[in-house]
């Protein structure tokens, strides 16, 4: 599975990278992560609003950082 996270590296794209990690570590899940830094590269991805995440090229959620839950229904 490859885990991105879009965002700029701020505090919100921080809280989402860890509960994506979190989720997918406490779901036994083997996973690649990558950090997008590239505002280029969310156009890519239709994403207008960071964070964001995306799961094997499909953006799950973007705008807001769900909970560990939430996170857990979206690694699916």
């Amino acid at each position: 599975m490859k885990i991105q996270i879009l965002g700029s590296g701020c505090a919100k794209c921080r809280a989402l990278t860890a509960v994506a990690e979190q989720a997918a570590h406490d779901m036994g899940l083997t996973y690649e992560l990558e950090k997008v830094t590239d505002v280029k590269r969310f156009a890519d991805f239709g994403v207008m609003f960071t964070p964001a995440l995306v799961v094997d090229g499909a953006v799950k959620v973007s705008g807001k950082v769900p909970s560990l839950d939430e996170t857990k229904k979206l690694l699916i």
